[in-house]
């Protein structure tokens, strides 16, 4: 239980610096951080760490301590972006032109959204050639990679964002594989594809490339950090 509280308000705590303008509250604000986090895990250098950072005064000190307070208390409301999507991953998911053309988008998000993973960026584009390009880079010396450019660029794809614990991963297996006549019956590709150059979908394969194409196809104004109501049924006390 103590673990829990401490990573809810270190959650807060990070949010509340990440929002902060102002440096000289930022740096009053690690300490308030540092401070709180110790107190919640029940360590007895709470007083210490409180005095560590600007040596002064009892105001000083006081809007620490009543800083630490009304950011533990909204822990469970404000979450910060960044350390959010560090606690669960996120991948970059594309339904390609076929997909969108075949009238599969609801069928596609309905999948991940049966899964417990949630969605947090999603927008209708229809990307140049030169974009393509971008998005295939690591593909650029093999012999399908004008035709993949533009089949990619020849009309509106859905690109999205998940998040969820190992969605990287267990997207890949919702996916299926490359060829969807290898792919397993109950995958995207292996119940609604039928040959490679036409398979639907297209998904992050690790850390990295998700990291790159999120980056890639979303501005970080586009993503958007919430607590959906059914985060505790999907992944138990949290």
């Amino acid at each position: 239980m103590n673990s829990q509280i401490s990573r809810s308000a270190a959650r807060a705590f990070r949010s509340f610096l990440a929002s902060s303008k102002n440096a000289r509250f930022h740096s009053e604000g690690r300490t308030v951080a540092a401070a709180a986090t110790l107190a919640a895990r029940g360590n007895g250098s709470f007083l210490a760490a409180a005095n560590f950072g600007r040596a002064g005064s009892q105001n000083a000190y006081a809007r620490w301590i009543s800083g630490a307070l009304a950011i533990h208390a909204a822990a469970y409301m404000v979450l910060d972006q960044e350390v959010h999507a560090a606690e669960f991953e996120r991948t970059f998911i594309a339904i390609k032109p076929d997909g969108v053309q075949r009238g599969l988008i609801s069928e596609i998000v309905a999948r991940f959204e049966r899964k417990g993973f949630k969605l947090v960026a999603i927008k209708v584009v229809v990307p140049s050639k030169e974009f393509a390009q971008k998005h295939y880079h690591d593909l650029s010396e093999r012999p399908f990679f004008n035709g993949l450019c533009d089949f990619l660029s020849s009309g509106p794809v859905i690109a999205m964002v998940w998040e969820g614990e190992g969605v990287i991963k267990y997207g890949r297996k919702l996916i299926g594989a490359t060829d969807p006549q290898k792919s397993e019956p109950g995958t995207i590709r292996g119940d609604l594809a039928v040959v490679v150059g036409r398979n639907i979908i297209h998904g992050s394969d690790g850390p990295e490339t998700a990291k790159d194409e999120i980056n890639l196809w979303f501005k970080p104004e586009e993503l958007v950090s919430y607590t959906s109501n059914s985060e505790k049924w999907v992944y138990g006390n949290n």
